[in-house]
């Protein structure tokens, strides 16, 4: 017969055993883990944080929240020579999922929205909502946009993902009359026709500033460099 004492000790042996072996095995998985995540490739890295919502948004990831700043500078033309708009605005990006075109091409999609409001009288002299777009296969980005003047612009280029987003990002895109992505009215056609279309955007952690000429036919004069440029921070 078993001696009670001896059968309670080993049963208590065993159980110790279990403990120790479990919290081994714990440990080893956690190493394994860390192991793995310690060859993340960098493409890897920035995907783990520009995925939202399930949709991988790339360096499109760095434009989502609202933006403000009032160092903005708008020359235009008038019929007697140019006129320079000191401004104010706020322009908003949103994470809006992504699309398949011709079930090929799948694009993730950022919504914005900005409001221009001229530092003299605090009235809005500009109204723009569009899209920006990435192509993640061939790292394209794409910019389309309306404003309520009866032109609406699609301007394209390309942008390689960064090792993180904390890198400095430029989002370069622009088109031209030689292409068929500006789209106007007939009487903005003949009288302040759209030739030509360029938007740099740069952005570093919450900074953003930007450089954006628009070409235009107007006042009978040919090719003139509409200018917009403005510094912004991300609002908390």
């Amino acid at each position: 017969m078993i001696d009670p004492r001896r059968r309670d000790l080993c049963a208590g042996l065993a159980t110790v055993a279990t403990i120790h072996l479990q919290i081994f095995t714990s440990k080893l998985a956690n190493l394994h883990i860390y192991e793995r995540r310690k060859r993340d490739t960098p493409g890897e890295l920035m995907s783990k944080c520009t995925i939202i919502n399930g949709v991988d948004y790339g360096p499109l990831a760095a434009l989502v929240g609202t933006w403000s700043g009032a160092k903005g500078l708008d020359r235009a033309p008038e019929p007697d020579g140019d006129e320079d708009n000191p401004y104010y605005e706020t322009i908003t990006f949103e994470a809006a999922g992504d699309v398949t075109n011709a079930e090929e091409e799948t694009l993730a999609i950022v919504h914005y929205k900005q409001i221009v409001k001229r530092q003299s009288n605090d009235e809005v002299f500009h109204h723009q909502v569009g899209y920006w777009l990435w192509d993640a296969a061939n790292n394209n980005i794409t910019e389309t946009f309306t404003i309520p003047r009866a032109v609406a612009v699609v301007a394209q280029g390309s942008l390689a993902a960064p090792d993180n987003l904390e890198q400095e990002l430029v989002f370069n895109v622009s088109t031209s009359a030689e292409s068929a992505d500006i789209a106007q009215s007939t009487f903005m056609f003949n009288r302040a026709k759209t030739t030509g279309f360029s938007h740099r955007i740069t952005v570093k952690g919450n900074l953003m500033s930007y450089q954006e000429t628009t070409v235009l036919d107007i006042y009978g004069r040919s090719n003139y460099d509409h200018t917009d440029a403005n510094s912004l921070e991300r609002e908390a």
